[in-house]
């Protein structure tokens, strides 16, 4: 039976919305975890900060998600769908981090892969990308556990943490996600 706090679960992780009223915990966790996302990723550790950033995932082209622990409810990461395009495109950007108390617990590994599924399913998405720095060996591993497939590289691609940053670019369909469903209930 699914919970009615979640959009979608798995028996040890489950997704839902960010909201405004999250921006406490929101904070101390991502000041918690300053040292685990540096360089990679920026947070908002700051009520200010998140008020700015849940601005801007209350966009239209941009979806929010918080990854919580089932057995606790306790939020263990984030990941967010930006740059969203719909009509012949239908595809949008993840951006994606565990916080410090449950980094490694392999939260954000399911929370990433039930955000998957949501967009392909409800949210209509045909296509994931996901922009990881090349240094970044827990992403890159993180985007390749789920099939992501790398398809390039953009040198000097975001602004983070006061530098252009260069990043390997990685996506995901629907077809290849399906692929990956079938091929693990196809018998031996």
């Amino acid at each position: 039976m699914t919970d009615s706090r979640y959009l979608a679960e798995s028996a040890r992780t489950a997704i839902r919305p960010i909201r405004r009223t999250d921006g406490a915990e929101f904070v101390r966790l991502a000041r918690l975890s300053t040292g685990l996302h540096h360089p990679w990723l920026s947070l908002a550790t700051t009520e200010e900060g998140f008020g700015e950033y849940i601005t801007r995932l209350e966009q239209p082209d941009r979806e929010g998600f918080l990854v919580c622990a089932r057995e606790t409810d306790e939020i263990a990461g984030f990941v967010n769908i930006n740059n969203i395009c719909r009509g012949a495109f239908q595809c949008g950007a993840v951006g994606y981090g565990a916080f410090a108390p449950h980094a490694g617990r392999g939260h954000l590994t399911e929370g990433l892969e039930l955000v998957m599924r949501y967009a392909f399913g409800p949210l209509g998405l045909h296509r994931l990308e996901a922009n990881v720095q090349p240094g970044n060996l827990a992403s890159t591993a993180l985007v390749r556990r789920l099939g992501f497939r790398l398809e390039g590289f953009s040198p000097d691609f975001l602004f983070i943490d006061g530098a252009w940053r260069d990043h390997d670019r990685w996506a995901i369909t629907v077809e290849m996600l399906q692929e990956a469903d079938r091929s693990r209930t196809a018998p031996d």
